[in-house]
């Protein structure tokens, strides 16, 4: 399968500050991949980079095949960034919203991209309120709906589900899934470990700048000690194994 994303080596300072210190992974094209880490492990750093929003000082990322510092004009085409808070107008209804985003990305039939994406994204109903009356977690998905306005190959969603209710957060994780099964790469940083075990094909965990554990909640499972069978054989949740790996490292 090709990757939509490879990373390796990646380096990046603030001041004094090393925050990444030789970060390598890849995400292959068409999969949800989950980069978790505590706050402050650098995660929103990396999706700066990665969305040449911010150079890197070592190491290559290479994102849809474009080399984020070498290309970031093909790399910005082919992508799309949701960030922890939706940017959205409140002022103007969702139709608006995504009629504007249409418009500014020279879109042909602007109002037939802003229906087909209010269809998708179960907001026909409300296409004509303000986007002040929407839900959190209706927001969001205009929010998504408005960053896939051109069909970019890979999104990013930078804690996606940040500030939303239990509601608002399943509501955003049924429209990740939908984007995936249609064949869009999602790649999705979060705290939240219950949305990576929820969402996530890849897992990566990041911690004190570099990448210390990876692959899919099945694999995960298996760098912990097997379950104490009493009466029932107790699964761990990706929570406790979080924990325990993050432990292991700052032990030694």
């Amino acid at each position: 399968m090709e990757k939509a994303i490879e990373v390796k080596g990646l380096r990046k300072s603030f001041k004094d500050t090393e925050v990444l210190k030789g970060v390598d992974f890849e995400v292959k094209r068409g999969e949800i991949f989950a980069l978790l880490g505590s706050n402050g492990a650098g995660k929103t750093t990396i999706v700066k980079i990665l969305t040449t929003l911010l150079k890197q000082d070592g190491g290559t990322a290479v994102v849809n095949g474009f080399d984020v510092a070498s290309k970031p004009d093909h790399v910005r085409q082919s992508i799309s960034l949701t960030g922890q808070f939706a940017a959205v107008d409140e002022i103007l209804t969702g139709r608006e919203n995504l009629i504007m985003i249409a418009r500014l990305r020279h879109l042909k039939n602007p109002l037939q991209v802003a229906d087909d994406l209010l269809n998708r994204f179960g907001l026909t109903d409300a296409a004509d309120r303000r986007v002040s009356t929407y839900s959190g977690g209706m927001r969001r998905r205009l929010d998504i709906a408005m960053s896939l306005s051109g069909k970019p190959q890979l999104i990013f969603l930078d804690e996606p589900t940040t500030g939303l209710d239990p509601e608002g957060r399943i509501e955003v994780w049924k429209t990740v899934k939908e984007l995936a099964n249609g064949g869009t790469t999602v790649f999705l940083t979060t705290q939240h470990l219950e949305e990576a075990e929820q969402l996530a094909d890849q897992i990566a965990i990041l911690h004190e700048g570099k990448i210390i554990a990876g692959g899919t909640l099945a694999e995960l499972k298996k760098l912990l000690p097997p379950a104490k069978v009493e009466y029932v054989e107790k699964q761990p949740s990706l929570e406790e194994i979080f924990l325990a790996i993050i432990g292991k490292k700052e032990e030694k």
